[in-house]
């Protein structure tokens, strides 16, 4: 039986899968293709959209993810790192590129692994936002 966290933790990873492949310039891995819907994914992960979680501090979200437990703060902050990151991109946002850049070091942070496109992209956004 599949609880209410592990079903969060899947649409976590299906959505960072996602915008990895958006990432990675991939358009026939689209989320519109894949048909998901990333504003009801945001909606079953945070409860709410990415409108009103974007308008949040990078402190008030570290906080959303500090109630969420320990062991998936690394899938959160990746996921977050890549919307940030994708969105930020698409629309030449700094603020996102920013909060994209905090979350990626988190996630770096918190995985204990050495992610080389991460750190490329974090040295891309200090970059961007110089």
């Amino acid at each position: 039986m599949i609880t209410d966290k592990e079903f969060t933790l899947r649409l976590i990873r299906q959505l960072t899968q996602a915008l990895e492949k958006l990432i990675l310039d991939k358009p026939e891995e689209s989320l519109m293709q894949k048909e998901l819907d990333f504003d009801s994914l945001m909606k079953d992960i945070f409860k709410i959209d990415f409108v009103e979680i974007s308008s949040k501090s990078k402190e008030e979200i570290i906080e959303i993810v500090n109630e969420r437990q320990e062991r998936d703060h690394k899938d959160y902050y990746e996921m977050l790192g890549n919307l940030f990151y994708f969105t930020g991109k698409q629309t030449s946002n700094t603020d996102f590129l920013d909060k994209a850049k905090t979350f990626y070091e988190f996630y770096l942070q918190t995985s204990g692994i050495f992610a080389l496109p991460i750190i490329n992209r974090i040295n891309e956004i200090k970059k961007a936002l110089e």
